[in-house]
């Protein structure tokens, strides 16, 4: 990974401070929040979105004009576009993901939220999630925001990530233990 090709942490953080304070300063964090989870879900769903943020061919132009008219067709508050259109004057469009991701770690570090991973063998409701959540937060001791993933290897259970620290509770995880348990005491 080459430092032109990859912006650093450091700086989609700053990206990402700059943004949650001007959205604040206009009263419009929740709607920039929303704007940028929908953006992040559009650049999921488009390789040929994915291609355009990511190219260094592109003219400033040219990419302002492409990224103007997303905005516009998703009608994404003032403040984002204007942030866009800044991450294209700086030439960090292709930083934007990581930017969307520090985005949403400064705000929950400022809200005092645990951010959690999850994954599960078969997706889970809403109602699922949230009292998923909340028995995170009473164990963890804090507001727990759990991002839940969908791995079928795991067969069951789940596995959750804090941080560096892992907790495996899948039916993979423990169908493992129980063959090293039986291949120990058979040998």
């Amino acid at each position: 990974m080459s430092s032109n090709n990859q912006a650093s942490t450091l700086v989609c953080r700053r990206y990402a401070n700059a943004l949650i304070t001007q959205a604040e300063n206009e009263k419009k964090l929740d709607k920039v929040e929303k704007d940028l989870k929908d953006l992040s879900a559009m650049i999921d769903s488009s390789d040929d979105l994915r291609a355009v943020i990511r190219s260094p061919l592109l003219s400033k132009e040219k990419l302002h004009s492409a990224i103007s008219a997303i905005a516009k067709k998703a009608k994404l508050q003032d403040v984002t576009q204007n942030f866009l259109g800044t991450l294209i004057e700086n030439t960090r469009l292709n930083a934007l993901e990581k930017t969307i991701s520090a985005f949403d770690q400064v705000l929950s570090e400022r809200r005092g939220e645990l951010k959690v991973n999850v994954q599960v063998a078969q997706d889970i409701t809403a109602k699922q999630k949230k009292d998923l959540e909340a028995a995170l937060s009473k164990a963890l001791g804090g507001e727990v925001s759990a991002n839940v993933s969908v791995e079928p290897s795991i067969l069951g259970g789940m596995v959750v990530t804090v941080g560096s620290k892992m907790i495996d509770a899948s039916v993979a995880n423990k169908m493992a233990r129980l063959r090293s348990t039986l291949g120990g005491k058979a040998a």
